[in-house]
């Protein structure tokens, strides 16, 4: 585990030296982020116009579900996006070998280690709405409340990069992935809103089939002191059997990989 992590740091700070070349690109990614943010509580605020709550939470605490869909998303956009982009790119070319043959994980170099470090700005804009709407709402977590919130996010990234995971070993038998990673992203801009918005089989499909509420609106709920810590313990559950299936799928969808000397 720490060899994979000081390997995890030399590419990262490696990505870092690289996009510094480019320091214009920081500012657009910057200003890009903001208005995009603005423009996600604009969106949201409409629904308030006409009344005080939505699925039972006031846009002050919806605020910091939205944090978190920002945060989430920019993770996405660093880590998870490069990645699934540069695993196609090596099952379509054969080149896939000079990941296979070094010795590291095979799933940890194709799925972790290219970062787009400037996306990564959402996590930080994420994190400042998030306290911005503990601030309105007037609510300073507990110890409890940090605890439990601080099993959660961890539990969300191995969710979400478990799904992420699924899609990227669809590469082994689809040319393209990316109608996959657009629905993907078609279910996951639902997390702006609680879960509790929904009604029916829509909400049980963002719960359990694409649990976008472990994501945003459970991690919310429980830093607000609203959730059964049984949500937490579900919520890591959950993460352990969608990243041993995850792994599992990756191993099985390797062995269909033809290099390019095959």
């Amino acid at each position: 585990m720490k060899r994979h992590l000081i390997l995890l740091g030399i590419y990262y700070r490696s990505a870092l030296f690289a996009e510094m070349e480019y320091r214009t690109n920081f500012i657009s990614s910057l200003v890009y982020s903001v208005l995009w943010t603005f423009w996600i509580a604009g969106g949201v605020s409409i629904f308030y116009y006409h009344r005080p709550s939505l699925g039972g939470w006031t846009f002050d605490e919806i605020l910091i579900v939205m944090g978190l869909f920002v945060a989430f998303n920019g993770i996405m956009d660093a880590v998870l996006r490069p990645n699934i982009l540069r695993l196609t790119e090596h099952i379509q070319k054969g080149t896939l070998d000079f990941i296979l043959v070094k010795p590291a994980n095979s799933q940890f170099l194709a799925t972790i280690t290219a970062v787009s470090v400037f996306k990564a700005i959402d996590v930080f804009i994420g994190i400042g709405l998030i306290v911005y709407g503990l601030n309105r709402i007037g609510h300073v977590p507990s110890v409890s409340e940090l605890f439990l919130f601080s099993l959660m996010i961890p539990s969300g990234l191995m969710i979400i990069y478990s799904m992420w995971l699924f899609l990227a070993s669809l590469a082994f038998w689809f040319v393209k992935i990316e109608n996959f990673t657009e629905l993907f992203y078609t279910f996951y801009e639902t997390g702006r809103f609680p879960v509790t918005v929904y009604r029916g089989w829509i909400r049980a499909l963002l719960t359990f089939v694409v649990p976008v509420a472990f994501l945003t609106t459970f991690p919310a709920a429980t830093l607000m002191g609203r959730l059964s810590p049984w949500y937490a313990i579900g919520s890591l559950g959950m993460a352990l059997i969608l990243f041993a299936a995850a792994s599992r799928f990756w191993r099985y969808a390797i062995r269909f990989y033809s290099s390019a000397s095959s």
